[in-house]
């Protein structure tokens, strides 16, 4: 019996990082997170133990350490592309990189309405991300938002949907919608403004979410795709995850009150997920 190694990768994951730029009394600092993987020459790694062709991972964790002192974290997809060529340049056993990166905001503490210089309030859960994988021949790039939490009071129904003997959900014309978006759009140009664009997508993907009259949560899911693609010329596809977190009415009627739409239960789970990804026509 013959046995073959097939499709093999490793690399360093969880490289924390946060890089603090000092300027007279104005700070500004990154926080990320990497995972950075190769694929390449090592059969013999795992044949023979050979490791002549093994960049130990503690070395890719210093190379990102010592690249952020070299080179600025902003905007992420930038860095990963330093430590890329970095990594390909040094290592000819390397065929491919992919590092994603996850960005850990912090916002400036506000004292007396002004912006504090060097003090600083975690800004919640919503990342930046990105992914970068190239070979010597190609760079892909992927941005992405992860944990944008968003909520609408009205203008989200429900109706007409299927029913089998198990249904027991009622339809509703006004109910709570809220999720956490989760988005990830591939960029079809080579020069991009990274951050311009990172914001952009993230206001339009807000923007469409307040505004759409929602017939379900896949209803609005395409139109806030919809919004980005129609939007920036440079990306070609865009992916949306979108958790229906519920907000269940609280039953008053025990006590003698009426619920009108006012006390809701929030429940994490279960909870229904959309997920979709919307291209553009070649």
């Amino acid at each position: 019996m013959r046995i073959t190694l097939g499709q093999n990768n490793y690399g360093k994951s969880h490289v924390r990082m946060l890089r603090l730029s000092r300027q007279e009394r104005h700070h500004e600092i990154k926080e990320l997170t990497l995972d950075i993987s190769f694929e390449g020459d090592f059969d013999q790694a795992h044949i023979v133990g050979d490791n002549s062709k093994i960049l130990a991972t503690d070395t890719i964790k210093n190379t990102v350490y010592v690249l952020a002192k070299q080179y600025p974290p902003e905007p992420i997809e930038e860095f990963a592309e330093h430590l890329i060529d970095h990594f390909l340049t040094y290592n000819p056993q390397v065929s491919r990189v992919k590092i994603s990166s996850t960005e850990h905001p912090w916002n400036r503490i506000a004292i007396g309405g002004k912006p504090h210089s060097t003090s600083f309030l975690r800004g919640g859960n919503e990342r930046r991300t990105a992914m970068v994988t190239a070979t010597r021949e190609q760079t892909r790039f992927t941005a992405g938002i992860e944990d944008l939490a968003v909520m609408k009071t009205t203008g989200s129904a429900f109706e007409e949907f299927l029913r089998d003997p198990y249904t027991t959900l009622k339809e509703t014309k006004d109910r709570i919608l809220m999720t956490n978006v989760r988005a990830e759009w591939q960029y079809a140009a080579e020069e991009i403004a990274y951050s311009p664009i990172w914001h952009g997508v993230r206001q339009a993907l807000i923007e469409t979410f307040a505004d759409h009259d929602s017939r379900s949560v896949q209803h609005t899911l395409y139109a806030m795709g919809e919004a980005v693609l129609k939007s920036f010329e440079s990306i070609s596809e865009i992916r949306l995850a979108m958790p229906n977190k519920h907000y269940n009415l609280a039953d008053l009627k025990p006590f003698g009150l009426e619920n009108n739409n006012e006390i809701f239960v929030p429940t994490e789970e279960p909870h229904g997920m959309i997920e979709a990804t919307l291209k553009k026509d070649a």
